[in-house]
């Protein structure tokens, strides 16, 4: 079932540190781009992923063609891809080992969202990642020594 308490977001957010955005944009007008700052500007380390841009910066992160690249825990995977693409970010996400995939706004592909929760990954469906962490006002644990 996917996540949609208050509290079970809060939760999730409050323990997170590391986000991926996978479909993550250089291009400041586009939704992926504000969410990936803010995020960053509020605390979380953001990993941008997109295969057309890999190798440039976003918000001074280097951009990784896919999860498998990565070589660091991912805590979330931020999907912001068409529905029909969002079962490749699921794929990813549990190879990787990422703890949630969070579904933006719009993006509802029911077979990505079972195989994610079949997996043992929290879900979280249609809702935007940075209108909930701001208006929950929640933060990530601070970073680890290792960061």
């Amino acid at each position: 079932m996917p996540l949609t308490r208050d509290e079970d977001l809060a939760a999730l957010l409050s323990s997170s540190r590391t986000i991926a955005i996978i479909g993550a944009s250089d291009d400041p007008g586009r939704p992926s781009y504000g969410v990936g700052g803010w995020l960053t500007d509020h605390g979380w380390r953001v990993i941008p992923v997109n295969p057309r841009i890999t190798g440039e910066r976003v918000h001074e992160e280097y951009v990784w063609r896919d999860l498998g690249q990565v070589g660091v825990p991912i805590d979330i995977v931020d999907v912001f891809r068409r529905p029909e693409e969002a079962m490749d970010a699921v794929e990813q996400a549990i190879a990787v080992g990422a703890k949630a995939v969070w579904f933006q706004l719009g993006v509802v592909n029911e077979a990505a969202i079972a195989r994610a929760e079949q997996a043992g990954l929290q879900t979280v469906v249609d809702r935007c990642i940075k209108v909930d962490a701001a208006r929950l006002r929640v933060s990530p644990p601070p970073p680890s020594s290792q960061e």
